[in-house]
């Protein structure tokens, strides 16, 4: 079987198609450890987990007919925080869901408009900026 190619993906929120992007960032989770020294045991020190973080998700380069980004962007500029769950979706070569990687609590917090072209007529934007809670893959 042929590796996923990384160019062939959707992007969802609250369950509805919003666009194709040809480049998503953010899809990482870190966890912040603290180092604990026990008295007397000098040949290692323990590693506690603490927070997990992630960063903004940023979808790129994206085409949609929908004004539902706009719509949810222009709300957070005007003081409405409405928090959405979503997801992106990697899709296989014959364009199946094969993998999920689910985020909750997200709200756009940066905009970067498009580059306007005659011959396109599509409703376009470059890149949206997601901040949330967090990341589940499935």
């Amino acid at each position: 079987m042929d590796p996923l190619g990384s160019f062939r993906f959707r992007v969802e929120i609250d369950g509805l198609v919003v666009g194709g992007f040809s480049e998503v960032t953010g899809l990482q989770l870190e966890t912040e450890v603290e180092t604990y020294r026990e008295g007397g045991a000098n040949a290692f020190a323990y590693k506690l987990p603490k927070t997990t973080s992630s960063p903004n998700l940023v979808l790129k380069r994206g085409m949609t007919y929908s004004d539902l980004l706009w719509r949810w962007y222009r709300g957070v500029v005007g003081g409405s925080i409405e928090r959405r769950s979503g997801s992106v979706i990697l899709l296989d070569e014959d364009g199946w869901e094969a993998w999920r990687w689910n985020f909750v609590g997200a709200y756009p917090v940066k905009w970067i408009g498009p580059e306007l072209r005659g011959d396109q007529s599509q409703l376009a934007f470059e890149t949206i900026e997601l901040a949330h809670h967090g990341l589940l893959a499935e």
